[in-house]
């Protein structure tokens, strides 16, 4: 498309899709113009690619999700579509600002952070490989919330994402299917009818995923929560306004919110309610699809691939089991079999509380039939294996891991270290039952979001050097290694990082008003805020470190910027106090006119994939800190390694392997492994132990308990104090005086510019096997046995 043709297409859409003239036309008016002609170009390959997976016959893959964190799709389309040239023609033909158009888009709110953003990755890579695949999750209204900082506590509002007319989807009411809940289950003969005693219905909005040059696209299909019952008139004819709008007021209440806190029984309920309705709509839609075009049951497994993302979804074994026994007459013994040959499932965690329990009183009041069912599978499970242990229902819940477990097939880990621990811990009984059950897939990240389209200044330098292939197969990047000993090469990537540094720095000023110096190391560390991913670890490094220089104002200190991202759940309570003090510091900290030309901390509120695209660019140093042993995975950590920040991290994750990929002299290692970490705990003594030996940690702690950064209330942040001199499950005492040096050695290494950069240069040459291609091939070949097709 030139762009000529894609100006005229703005027009047309800006005079026939919006009703507006150019002369009255608003920035929102021209991005929606843009978006309309863009998604135009999706439209073809799409439906050529829907096609193409009928005229094969192709195993389809099914991706459930609780989270599709997608981020912006203005850009993604246009860059996959190979159209940046076009619109940057047509849109300066036009008077308008090309930066300002691409970024007017919002986020949009279908996710929290790396599981969610995974998912988004996968799609990309699905679509670029050409395998054919439907993701499937729920379309919130508002999503995660809106967080601002009042005092420096999190405030959450509602996510607006909808309020604007969100261009890339597709409505079909066509696609619809009604969802059941609680009411009773009647046996008849063999089988059993669960009639519910309440429904809503789950309706379809489809967004096509275009893979890279436009060679195929997928579908991200999409649940909203709508009334079953119609509006009531004749309570709103007698005054009772409440009443009539209930159904439809409760049935949106499903789709309103992402993780509606659930520390209440009713959060639990609804919470159960969203992972049921979309996973139940989503199933439906597979049987249609595959009964459309297979009368032999049978055949599901080798036409149908169901991967179960993290617990959410578990409830989907119990689900395809009914399907295929109570509404298709499959007998049990061998729908449950039929039904695991289809489903996998991903392993996000070793944290038993994140392994989701339901209680037996919620699941048999909300899905009487399943709550049977998950007995029925558990007892057969049973039989075969009289030596089991671990069971999917005991002390009064149910065990969604364990569900998830015992309905797949196939269960993967997302690095190296967390598959083996999965076997060793939270599924060791049942890999010691199903030893061949377990599998690797380490997770990866889309070159296409987080280079190609996030660093623009780096893409182009490495397309320089090595062509565009790398975009698609990642591992080229190994050919920039000759180029590093090249001080021309290294001066460009210097430059590059340091546009991407005053862009930043020029943002916040201008958004938040923040001043950063760009000459000093950005110091990263954005991801969800949890105990064991430390933040608090950071922050009180920060703190010892803003004490020493007070004391010696005039040594060689290497100045750097403390930026911290992201969101706690609003029920997480200690997260949210570790946010307080994050910004309480950082008030004290930035009004210090003795060291504030040295340290600083900025903490930009609202975290989410556009930030990110602002913030990694612009990295010098990766924070990947979590208890070693914690953290499944981590996918910031390879984004990160891409763009050229380094690492300093403990032996957790992936970051197991790219310290393995990168070389470990590139990487800034401390803390303890995951076997120290147990032995460690052991010790009843090991906080009061590390703060006697450390004192810069005691002065630290002593710090924040005098109020040195809360002097109206000097126990404001006693629990954390508290928590890090006390029980501190996860460590921060015994690893501080490690992360300690680690950071000094930082600070000598970041003085050689020339070094550093080096540095840098080859984390972005070694991160090529990190590419989120790679780990959708692996599940190809190892967990769905699917196939690309060309259109």
């Amino acid at each position: 498309m030139t762009a000529v043709e894609l100006r005229d297409a703005i027009l047309r859409h800006l005079t026939y899709s919006l009703g507006k003239d150019p002369e009255h036309a608003t920035l929102y008016d021209w991005r929606l113009a843009l978006s309309y002609a863009i998604r135009d170009q999706m439209v073809d390959p799409w439906f050529a690619s829907t096609r193409a997976a009928y005229a094969h016959q192709s195993k389809r893959v099914y991706y459930l999700s609780m989270e599709f964190l997608i981020g912006r799709l203005l850009e993604d389309g246009v860059i996959n579509l190979g159209l940046m040239d076009a619109v940057d023609g047509a849109l300066t033909d036009l008077g308008l600002d090309v930066d300002a158009v691409l970024h007017d888009e919002p986020d949009a709110a279908l996710g929290n952070g790396g599981l969610g953003r995974l998912a988004a990755c996968f799609l990309d890579s699905l679509s670029t490989i050409g395998c054919p695949a439907i993701g499937y999750g729920i379309r919130y209204e508002h999503g995660l919330f809106r967080q601002s900082f009042d005092h420096g506590r999190q405030i959450e509002a509602p996510e607006q994402w909808l309020q604007q007319e969100h261009t890339w989807e597709f409505e079909r009411p066509e696609a619809a299917f009604t969802i059941g809940f609680g009411g009773a289950v009647a046996s008849h003969g063999k089988h059993a009818v669960w009639t519910p005693a309440e429904t809503v219905s789950a309706q379809a909005h489809d967004t096509p995923v275009i893979g890279w040059k436009g060679r195929w696209a997928n579908t991200l299909r999409l649940w909203g929560a709508f009334p079953t019952a119609g509006f009531d008139l004749d309570s709103f004819n007698r005054g009772d306004y409440v009443a009539a709008a209930e159904p439809e007021a409760l049935a949106r209440t499903i789709s309103r919110v992402l993780y509606p806190d659930d520390t209440t029984e009713d959060g639990k309920r609804l919470r159960l309610k969203q992972e049921f309705f979309f996973t139940a709509a989503s199933l439906r839609d597979i049987l249609r699809r595959f009964e459309s075009e297979y009368d032999d049951l049978g055949k599901l497994p080798s036409k149908v691939a169901i991967q179960l993302n993290d617990t959410h979804p578990a409830i989907a074994g119990p689900e395809l089991v009914r399907l295929l026994h109570d509404e298709r007459a499959v007998p049990l013994d061998e729908a449950i079999p039929l039904a695991r040959a289809c489903l996998s499932y991903t392993n996000h965690t070793l944290l038993p509380e994140a392994l989701e329990k339901w209680s037996e009183a919620l699941m048999t009041d909300l899905l009487p039939r399943h709550m049977q069912l998950i007995e029925a599978i558990d007892s057969d499970h049973a039989a075969k294996h009289p030596t089991r242990k671990a069971s999917m229902v005991d002390g009064g819940e149910v065990h969604m891991g364990e569900v998830a477990f015992g309905m797949a097939h196939k269960v993967n880990g997302v690095s190296a270290l967390h598959t083996d621990l999965m076997k060793k811990t939270v599924f060791a009984d049942l890999h010691r039952l199903h030893p061949d059950r377990i599998v690797n897939q380490t997770n990866g990240v889309t070159p296409r979001r987080w280079l190609l389209s996030a660093n623009h200044k780096l893409s182009a330098l490495i397309t320089d050097c090595i062509g565009e292939g790398w975009v698609d197969d990642l591992e080229q990047l190994a050919g920039l290694e000759p180029h590093i000993s090249d001080a021309g090469f290294l001066d460009r990537y210097a430059a590059a990082k340091r546009d991407n540094k005053v862009a930043l720095a020029n943002w916040l000023a201008g958004a938040h008003d923040m001043t950063l110096d760009p000459d000093a190391m950005f110091d990263v560390q954005i991801k969800r805020i949890h105990e064991y991913k430390r933040q608090h670890l950071n922050i009180l490094e920060t703190i010892a470190l803003w004490q020493e220089i007070r004391d010696n104002p005039n040594g060689d200190w290497t100045p750097r910027v403390k930026v911290f991202g992201g969101k706690a759940a609003p029920g997480y309570v200690f997260a949210k106090q570790i946010i307080h003090l994050i910004n309480a510091v950082g008030k004290v900290l930035n009004a210090d006119p003795v060291t504030s030309k040295f340290l600083t901390v900025a903490y930009p509120p609202n975290y989410n994939v556009t930030l990110a695209e602002r913030l990694i660019p612009a990295a010098d140093l990766s924070e990947q800190i979590s208890t070693a042993g914690k953290e499944a995975s981590g996918t910031g950590n390879m984004k990160f390694a891409l763009n050229g920040a380094l690492t300093v991290g403990t032996l957790d994750g992936a970051n197991v392997e790219i310290r393995e990929h990168v070389g470990p002299e590139n990487f800034f290692l401390f803390g303890m492994t995951a076997d120290e970490v147990d032995a460690e705990r052991a010790n009843p003594a090991h906080a009061t132990d590390a703060i006697g030996a450390d004192p810069r940690l005691k002065r630290a702690l002593d710090a924040i308990n005098a109020g040195t950064f809360s002097p109206e209330a000097k126990d404001q942040f006693k629990a954390i104090t508290d928590n890090v001199s006390g029980h501190d499950y996860f460590l921060v005492a015994s690893d501080f005086t490690d992360y300690w040096r680690a950071q000094r050695e930082i600070d000598a290494a970041f003085r050689d510019p020339k070094a550093w950069m080096r540095m840098a240069a080859l984390n972005t040459a070694r991160s090529g096997w990190f590419s989120s291609d790679r780990t959708i091939r692996g599940y190809m070949d190892e967990v769905w046995g699917a196939q690309a097709v060309q259109a």
